[in-house]
């Protein structure tokens, strides 16, 4: 069967189901204000035990690094993913579990192993890593630059 590519793509939208938008929106909305104020609230508590804001804010976001990856491990993050879509995306949150998840698939591999954890860990995080570094330099350099002349 030959189509072109109107005809290829009036078949797939009249076979795609269509998003529940509104419903999707408000999850996101509220899972990932969830989270962000579970880091609020972390953050209140850390300052409340009598670290200084730095520290506080530190420990929060170290916290909610672990519950990320704990929930990871246990397998369920990725419920509340497809429940919340895009509310599980809150950067740091949504990082750990990038890291997390392909180190939880590949454990049984090993450790160090060609197809170990270690080399799968950073499968989807680590373009992020890579540009994110790169531009960071980059962008360092031309600061110095800049200051110099």
């Amino acid at each position: 069967m030959k189509m072109n590519k109107n005809e290829y793509s009036k078949l797939v939208q009249s076979m795609a189901k269509l998003s529940p938008m509104g419903k999707d929106l408000f999850w996101a909305f509220v899972v990932g204000g969830g989270i962000c104020a579970l880091g609020q609230l972390f953050l209140t508590w850390y300052q409340k035990l009598g670290l200084d804001k730095e520290m506080s804010s530190t420990t929060a976001t170290i916290t909610l690094i672990f519950l990320s990856v704990l929930l990871t491990d246990l397998d369920l993050y990725c419920h509340i993913a497809k429940f919340a879509g895009a509310g599980t995306l809150v950067p740091v949150t949504g990082f750990a579990n990038s890291i997390a998840s392909p180190a939880v698939e590949f454990k049984s591999e090993g450790l160090v192993t060609a197809g170990g954890m270690a080399c799968k860990m950073f499968t989807i995080a680590g373009p992020v890593l890579v540009w994110g570094v790169s531009a960071s330099v980059v962008y360092g350099l031309i600061l110095v630059l800049l200051r110099l002349f």
